[in-house]
């Protein structure tokens, strides 16, 4: 299969009109689509990716319009969320209405829903046929992609379309907050962070560990994620680290003498933004062991120790 590059909203949404899996930008990462009235093309998205099948996708809408579409009952609650924060890096959790697909929802009755606020985002799902399942664009259990060329690099020839955005300006996927029981529990941290969803829904709460026998409500709570070649060593700033060869760095504080690479961030949202492109280089240049700051656990910092501790294997809720 020939992989087309297009700055084109329009030819990209050509190809996903037709039943084709097409990656697009966002302003989280890259996301991989599907037209959810299309049930083979989602099937696609598990092939192109190697994704687990029980591992439900994320329902992309152009605006508050389509909820109907795609989500049942909305609580005032969500209603809230939905007024504060759609368009933007916020997932919330629905029960599904009956016509979206088992294959988009992994079989559960609730199904994920975003509105994205980048510009072309915007424009590519104004001109989708409906609305438009999408996960992260790359290689299950890899690091997400924020820029094009790297979908390009894991996808090439597995997906018919990339549709060029540029680089992806938060670099974490969406929180995901679930709206479908009697109140709003964050599921995964994202840049809407728990504080500023507080702000709109006081009861909000951080949800309880998943059941590892239960199915996921929503991505990034079951299997491996974010991880690269290299072993990722979650330390505390300015802690004292041992100098081993082919080692790498990244966080705001000062880095460890001894280290080959390192990246200095200004502050957190750079700290997000860089991140899973950080990881890329660092297998590129076949770093062996990448030393991450662990921020304080609030806040943007809530959702970067998040993706630290899932890519190093040592998640802890």
């Amino acid at each position: 299969m020939q992989t087309i590059l297009t700055e084109s909203p329009e030819t990209a949404a050509g190809f996903l009109n037709r039943g084709e899996v097409v990656a697009f930008p966002t302003e989280t990462v890259y996301g991989l689509g599907a037209a959810i009235c299309h049930p083979e093309a989602v099937k696609k998205i598990f092939l192109a990716k190697g994704r687990p099948s029980d591992n439900p996708l994320i329902v992309h809408i152009r605006g508050k319009e389509d909820l109907p579409s795609v989500a049942g009952e909305i609580s005032g609650f969500a209603r809230k969320l939905i007024d504060r924060f759609f368009p933007g890096p916020l997932t919330l959790v629905f029960r599904k209405n009956p016509d979206v697909p088992d294959s988009v929802t992994a079989g559960l009755d609730t199904v994920g829903v975003r509105c994205p606020s980048h510009p072309v985002a915007q424009e590519f799902l104004r001109l989708a046929c409906c609305p438009v399942a999408a996960p992260s664009a790359n290689i299950s259990g890899l690091p997400s992609a924020t820029s094009w060329e790297t979908v390009h690099r894991d996808l090439d020839g597995r997906i018919s379309c990339i549709l060029k955005g540029g680089p992806s300006d938060i670099g974490l996927e969406s929180t995901i907050v679930d709206c479908s029981g009697q109140l709003p529990l964050l599921l995964r941290a994202g840049a809407i962070t728990l504080e500023q969803l507080r702000e709109v829904v006081p009861e909000t709460r951080l949800a309880a560990p998943p059941d590892k026998k239960e199915p996921p409500k929503s991505p990034g709570l079951k299997y491996p994620h974010y991880a690269p070649s290299a072993a990722i060593v979650p330390c505390a700033p300015e802690e004292s680290v041992p100098a081993v060869p082919c080692s790498a760095y990244i966080g705001i504080g000062e880095a460890p003498p001894g280290v080959e690479k390192a990246k200095l961030c200004r502050d957190l949202r750079e700290y997000a933004r860089e991140l899973f492109s950080f990881f890329r280089q660092c297998d590129d240049q076949n770093i062996r062991v990448i030393y991450c700051e662990l921020p304080e656990n609030h806040g943007l910092g809530r959702a970067i120790r998040d993706r630290i501790l899932r890519a190093a294997g040592s998640y802890q809720c």
